[in-house]
């Protein structure tokens, strides 16, 4: 737990704003490494496998359905609040995909 409180603060140190969109990134994909749920920013939302499938697909749906409340929790505070607004109603995976569209070449 230790090392994902100290990771964690690289995220605490600058919201995302207009202007610091790879750091932010690139620090938020350090943390989700170590976290191992990168892969939530990464795949696209399963589909639920329903009620009949598979208890292991059942439960591999459940981490990524849970992991993926997770890493969304974790990035909305690291944003302004306007960036927020903005994304309070997608899943991390949307969250990402939209902030790229808008910083997408953002120079260093």
């Amino acid at each position: 737990m230790e090392n994902t409180i100290s990771l964690r603060s690289l995220l605490e140190k600058e919201k995302l704003n207009v202007i610091n969109f790879l750091d932010w990134f690139l620090n938020l994909r350090i943390v989700l490494k170590q976290e191992r749920k990168e892969y939530v920013i990464e795949e696209l939302v399963p589909n639920d496998p329903g009620a009949n499938a598979p208890r292991a697909e059942k439960d591999k749906f459940k981490k990524h359905m849970d992991d993926m409340v997770d890493v969304g929790c974790l990035m909305l505070p690291t944003m302004t609040p306007e960036l927020q607004k903005q994304h309070e109603d997608m899943v991390a995976y949307e969250m990402i995909q939209n902030l790229k569209e808008i910083y997408e070449g953002q120079a260093r």
